[in-house]
């Protein structure tokens, strides 16, 4: 239990002043005052809101004064700014007391008042949670600029963020929250706040708190056309109308009637913002005390349309009418009936914009956890607002799955060579959906705790190079020894296997007490367990690596492949000299057989029990498939201390090198859609020319070699999986892979399919297309198909190709590669293509048989880590791809 109350007694703590100040009939209040240095909080003069500084709620920014030539028009709350230099997403979050029962008003104010000497406007994005909520354009500098809306939280935070689209620094003067008195209140969940207008009003003043206990902002608005009257008297809400947030009384006593009484009333609207929906609040109250012989009725009209009729409006009483309409202009008619002495009479107004928010917020324990985590080892990077938002703006270090309409959860957490200190944090117990945690090469100390053994999706767990002691609980072994755990945990000097532990010169000795034959048999599993442990540690660090003698693999391998000794590796690589690369099983070699053929040379890297097993599995891939686009196996070396593998020589690299921007050979359009086809035929091999199936687990342009003729070819097959069994729709693995190219049904589902691969080529096919990296290189780390979704919305196919190709290519042929792509990378494997479709989509663009419109058009639908699947609506109407 106290362990859940950890984030909220941390965020009680932050916002502290804010409650303990609510006691002044501000309950449910939150007025920050951004960039505010001078003292931690005051009290405005005119409005008695409370404001306190904003160094409890944002980690980040820097504050600055506006120019003083602005301050004397500005409240006080607007002298100040907090902008965002550095970082592409900052936020703030609030602490909200009362929770998700409830709506809450949330208000965000700008003056950019040249606070920073610039006299430069910027432009930037608000987001509310993981959604957009406004883009922020200024007209002038000394104006005041508030964004309202309405909003249902799901949780017990509100993340309000600035996004830097790179048109100046984002900036905030005022942040504002209220609470509003029960989920009833309005009739959407978001709703952003387009006019509020006190009708009739006296002094042409703004009415807010402390009238509005709700503290509303009620513009006033007059016509030419209309009569203002008013009353000193108290407006009451009807009782027959629930509506509780009803305008204050001072914004009712004040109304208007048209200046010809035989004249109605007409009001109009126009938003500044398209939307599917806006809701409309209109309020009324009669106060004058009418005569026996008056009557004052009217019908209601919106756009044209009976809204209700004979209306009555009660003596000093407040009523109220909404709807909800579609067109992207307001126009209210209230027309007097005939019976009806009086002209119609309008106190109030709202209007709204129905926000879509469609992305869930994360999963509130989850939140609470990983703050938890931040909390305790003091995380800064860039762990600001919902963890989830996108995968272009997750938190550093973290994944999360998005399945269905379920809030997503996070499942993978890295903090490998963090600098943390301590023991392995609590929090991290509550990360119910983990399925990847690497906690490596930092500075913990203390035991291993239980609860790791409890994660029950834990799939890898990496706890290497830190200062842990003690016993590793035996449940993570039994785990890691059924395969059902890849569990890493070497470089704890203090660390031992399992049970009591004694210290030694070699490895450490189990040595449990037992008084039960349960307990012999816990000896003989944790014996078992430790020993397997031992032989495989002792193997790696020997290099004692063999395939076996009589071994199947290597029977097949000496049937097929030259056999070499370690001494003619040695020559072959002229002593190891020149390295062509590095990866988890080993050190790739270049070398020369016989003076005329030219090999790249793998050996196992002594150190990574992981790369010996990729190594058998390629040894394995190797001895039974060949193909023209997978890369060669020439020879092999196994003399039971040192083990390689010889492969045909690619001269030209790997693709991820042609594509790079610091490469200055630029592959042509139809060298790239060429490589596309090679790799594309080869991959198609593995699916369906074999049998049973093999999927590569691992395609990335990283394991496209090309050689002397550019010709591209598939390889490092350390993680190929087959399918044993016929009929078998998927695998389920441990989840591996690089990052950027894993499917995300697979990394969610641990299901493998050909489909995984399908995904992992579409990313590298928008990598040729575009010339972008798999995941952007900059500090937000944007996964390309979120950035090629994103430009899809705003721009033509020729400005998301290449532009180092200057535009020397076939735009049809482009769309039709792009349309591939896109498929392949669809929400769900059902709608992914096959590898054969893929080969005869790309064929025809180098066949030249498109015959495509030009007015292609898309649209998406959200999936995994806001990833996007694509529709295509061509002159068939549909994708002849997702079959």
């Amino acid at each position: 239990m106290a362990r859940h109350l950890l984030p909220v007694v941390f965020l009680l703590y932050l916002t502290l002043p804010f409650i303990v100040h609510a006691q002044n009939n501000q309950s449910g209040f939150i007025s920050i005052d951004c960039g505010l240095v001078d003292e931690p909080s005051y009290t405005d003069e005119t409005t008695s809101i409370y404001y306190t500084w904003d160094v409890n709620f944002t980690d980040t920014g820097v504050s600055h004064n506006i120019s003083s030539k602005h301050k004397a028009s500005l409240e006080r709350q607007f002298w100040n700014v907090r902008s965002f230099p550095e970082g592409t997403r900052n936020c703030y979050t609030l602490f909200v007391s009362q929770g998700s029962s409830n709506k809450y008003l949330v208000r965000a104010s700008f003056v950019y008042g040249n606070y920073d000497g610039k006299d430069s406007l910027p432009e930037f994005d608000i987001y509310l949670g993981a959604k957009w909520w406004e883009s922020m354009v200024f007209e002038n500098s000394s104006s005041v600029i508030s964004k309202e809306i309405i909003y249902a939280a799901s949780s017990d935070y509100v993340h309000v963020c600035l996004f830097n689209t790179g048109k100046g620094t984002p900036f905030i003067s005022v942040l504002e929250l209220r609470v509003l008195s029960s989920d009833d209140a309005y009739l959407d969940n978001s709703l952003e706040l387009l006019g509020r207008f006190d009708i009739g009003s006296k002094d042409g003043k703004k009415i807010r708190y402390p009238d509005d206990v709700y503290d509303r902002t009620w513009t006033p608005y007059n016509s030419i056309d209309w009569k203002k009257i008013d009353t000193s008297l108290t407006i009451d809400q009807a009782p027959s109308f629930s509506f509780t947030p009803v305008p204050p009384s001072n914004v009712m006593r004040t109304t208007a009637i048209p200046a010809n009484a035989s004249d109605n009333m007409e009001f109009s609207f126009l938003p500044k913002y398209n939307s599917s929906r806006y809701y409309v609040y209109m309020y009324f109250a009669e106060i004058q005390k009418l005569q026996e012989n008056q009557i004052r009725e009217f019908n209601i009209f919106v756009n044209g349309k009976l809204l209700s009729s004979e209306v009555n409006p009660l003596y000093l009483q407040n009523l109220y009418y909404s709807t909800a309409i579609s067109e992207t202009k307001l126009k209210l008619w209230l027309n007097k009936t005939s019976r009806s002495t009086l002209p119609p009479l309008f106190n109030a107004v709202e209007i709204y914009m129905s926000k879509d928010f469609l992305q869930s917020e994360t999963y509130q324990t989850d939140v609470d956890a990983i703050l938890t985590v931040k909390s305790t080892y003091g995380i800064k990077r860039n762990w600001q607002g919902d963890p989830c938002t996108s995968v272009s703006y997750l938190w550093n270090g973290l994944n999360c799955s998005y399945a269905g309409t379920d809030s997503p959860r996070i499942i993978y957490l890295n903090l490998t060579s963090s600098g943390l200190i301590g023991t392995i944090a609590a929090g991290i117990s509550n990360l119910k959906s983990i399925e990847y945690l690497d906690l490596s090469n930092n500075n913990l100390t203390g035991a291993v705790p239980d609860f790791l053994s409890q994660l029950r999706f834990l799939r890898v767990l990496n706890l290497e190079g830190n200062q842990l002691s003690g016993a590793i609980p035996i449940q993570l072994l039994v785990r890691s020894e059924n395969s059902t755990l890849q569990f890493n945990f070497g470089g704890n000097p203090d660390l031992c296997s399992s049970g009591s532990c004694n210290k030694s010169n070699g490895n450490k000795v189990v040595v449990p007490l037992v008084t039960s034959i349960g307990g012999a048999f816990l000896i003989l599993a944790v014996a078992v367990i430790s020993f397997h442990i031992y032989n495989t540690r002792h193997r790696v660090s020997n290099k004692v690596i063999m395939l076996g003698a009589n071994s199947r693999i290597k029977q097949e391998l000496e049937s097929k492949k030259q056999e070499f000794r370690y001494e003619e590796v040695y020559r072959i690589t002229r002593n190891f000299k020149t390295v062509l690369g590095k990866g988890a099983s080993g050190t790739v070699y270049h070398g020369w057989i016989d003076h005329d053929t030219e090999v790249a040379v793998k050996m196992l890297s002594s150190s990574s029990a992981q790369g010996y097993l990729q190594f058998q599995a390629e040894a394995k891939f190797f001895a039974t498939v060949h193909h023209k686009y997978l890369t060669s196996l020439i020879g092999y070396c196994d003399d039971g201390t040192n083990m390689a593998l010889i492969y045909e020589y690619m001269a030209n690299g790997d693709l991820a090198n042609h594509l790079s921007d610091k490469n200055g050979n630029i592959l042509s359009w139809n060298q790239r859609l060429q490589i596309a086809v090679d790799v594309a035929e080869g991959l198609e091999y593995l699916h369906h020319g074999c049998n049973p199936p093999i999927v590569h687990r691992d395609v990335k342009s990283k394991n496209i070699l090309l050689n002397e003729k550019l010709q591209g070819k598939l390889a490092d097959f350390g993680l190929s999986k087959i399918y044993p069994n016929e009929g078998e729709t998927h695998l389920s693995t441990v989840i591996a892979g690089t990052p950027g190219y894993l499917d995300p049904e697979y990394n969610r589902l641990s299901r493998l399919r050909e489909k995984s691969d399908v995904f992992s080529f579409g990313v590298v096919l928008l990598e040729i297309i575009t010339g972008q990296p798999a995941i952007t290189k900059t500090e937000d780390k944007i996964h390309i198909v979120q950035l090629v979704s994103d430009m899809l919305l705003e721009r033509e196919v020729k400005d998301i190709v290449d532009p180092r190709l200057q535009g020397d290519f076939d735009i049809n042929y482009a769309t039709k590669a792009l349309d591939t792509a896109m498929a392949c990378v669809a929400q769900s494997s059902m709608n992914r293509p096959t590898m054969r479709n893929v080969v005869m989509e790309l064929k025809q663009c180098l066949e030249n048989k498109i015959t495509y419109l030009s007015d292609s058009r898309y649209t998406y639908e959200s999936f995994p880590g806001t990833l996007y699947s694509v529709s295509f609506d061509r002159i068939s109407g549909e994708s002849s791809l997702a079959r």
